[in-house]
């Protein structure tokens, strides 16, 4: 069978025909399937559209509210105060609880009031603190603190026991009443004894009190380091303070604490104590300048010997030996002839 070009032209428009048709009718069946699925997600919220492919949801209508104001504050009702206010000097604040011991020191025991807290470098500083200005005598009588010391509530409280109860029989023995407590030094930020790198001392923690002295209303002084006191007064000064604070150091302690007396609260293992204070005896009241003759009952001293010089050999031996014989220069003397002189004799050199 044989075809013409222009049959065969035709044949192949024809196919061209249907292939575009088929062509189109898939294409339209594609655009429906794909609204169809549109229409479908629209009843469906995405729950993850990361690349925004899904159908962009309508917008909610905005309904405007309105919010009440509130209502205006009354003339009679009290201003309001700053509650982040500081703390009046000497009053704590009342959010903060008291401790027993600043309940227990009132003002019929000791004039101490509190301070805040302090917190400073190296862990110094601490809590529960008090600026110790007097204390105060069961016969209301103050003993004035000087300078006054900033300390720990315990340790204030063991200083204003210590005065009232023992220290003032002391000075009602002497004749006199107390007047003021001499403060060497109280509460300072450092290491032991001043040394630089040292441990925190207990001054560092307001736990101490260095003492020098205590004034009497008649102008005496009882110095506790003061060797021309009394030995007995001092004894019994050491013997109150060993009893009543953890730890004392005094004259033959260290080189540190050879003119004051330092008193401490420090808690150590097993409730370990110290007491280093050597009381010293008296001083002279004059040094002799000479010694003090020997008496006559003392035996007599025994003299060591020691070797006789040259001179004093030949004055004993002419008052003791016979006298030697003349010696041949005295003959030639006597005889009127020169002696010749007496030659060394010498080392021949070889």
């Amino acid at each position: 069978m044989s075809f013409s070009l222009p049959d065969f032209r035709r044949k192949w428009s024809c196919r061209g025909y249907m292939s575009a048709g088929a062509a189109m009718v898939t294409a339209a069946l594609g655009l429906s399937l794909v609204l169809a699925e549109r229409a479908e997600a629209r009843k469906y919220a995405a729950p993850l559209d990361i690349f925004g492919l899904g159908t962009p949801r309508p917008r909610a209508k905005v309904h405007s509210v309105r919010i009440p104001l509130p209502k205006p504050r009354p003339e009679e009702a009290p201003q309001a105060t700053d509650e982040a206010a500081p703390e009046a000097e000497g009053k704590p604040s009342p959010e903060k609880q008291l401790s027993a011991c600043r309940l227990a020191l009132t003002e019929q025991i000791a004039i101490a009031p509190s301070i805040p807290d302090i917190r400073g470098p190296g862990a110094c500083g601490g809590e529960d603190l008090v600026r110790l200005e007097a204390i105060v005598l069961p016969d209301k009588r103050k003993v004035a603190v000087k300078p006054a010391a900033i300390l720990r509530c315990t340790m204030a409280s063991a200083i204003a026991d210590w005065v009232r109860k023992d220290m003032v029989p002391l000075a009602a023995s002497l004749g006199s009443t107390i007047s003021d407590l001499d403060n060497f030094d109280s509460f300072e930020c450092r290491g032991r004894n001043r040394i630089a790198g040292a441990m925190l001392s207990e001054h560092g923690k307001a736990n101490a009190l260095d003492v020098r002295a205590i004034k009497l209303a008649n102008g005496q002084s009882i110095g506790l380091t003061d060797r021309s006191m009394p030995r007995d007064v001092r004894e019994r000064v050491l013997h109150s303070v060993c009893a009543r604070f953890s730890t004392v150091l005094g004259p033959g302690s260290d080189w540190y604490h050879e003119d004051h007396i330092h008193l401490d609260l420090a808690q150590r293992r097993n409730d370990y104590r110290i007491c280093q204070w050597n009381v010293w005896d008296p001083l002279p009241q004059l040094a002799p300048l000479l010694p003090a003759e020997r008496p006559e009952e003392a035996p007599p001293r025994e003299v060591a010997a020691r070797p006789e010089t040259k001179d004093e050999a030949k004055d004993g031996a002419d008052d003791e030996a016979p006298q030697k014989s003349p010696t041949p220069a005295d003959k030639s003397a006597a005889n009127g002839t020169k002696a010749e002189p007496h030659k060394p004799a010498t080392k021949k050199r070889r």
